[in-house]
């Protein structure tokens, strides 16, 4: 399998990767490179800022379209600090409830916000 190495700060064009719009770019990115059968090994080099709405578009979404499986094979992150891996972790963890029952997932948010 063929692997191609994105620069998250190369597409974004910041060091801040803070906006969904931006992650929907790596998303893309990475998607065409799956779709291809390219291994895609994303470099956060040069990232200073990290939000989880940058990351549940940019990864968290692959859950939506792929296996875990396939995404594990398709997908590794080099050059990213702890806390970043901490939060690339928990928006792993999260999408890969959130698609398993996406209904479930809303309805739950929904009694929490209802409760406050």
């Amino acid at each position: 399998m063929d692997t191609i190495k994105l620069s998250i700060f190369s597409i974004v064009g910041d060091s801040f990767c803070v906006a969904a719009e931006d992650g929907e770019k790596i998303f893309k990115q990475i998607q065409a490179s799956i779709e291809n059968e390219k291994k895609v090994i994303l470099s956060f080099q040069n990232v200073e800022m990290l939000t989880t709405a940058f990351l549940n578009t940019a990864i968290g979404k692959l859950y939506g379209e792929y296996d875990e499986k396939k995404v594990r094979e398709h997908l590794s992150v080099e050059c990213i600090d702890d806390s970043d891996k901490l939060r690339l972790k928990r928006v792993i963890d999260t999408a890969k409830v959130y698609y398993t029952n996406p209904h479930q997932f809303e309805d739950s948010i929904r009694k929490i916000m209802e409760e406050d």
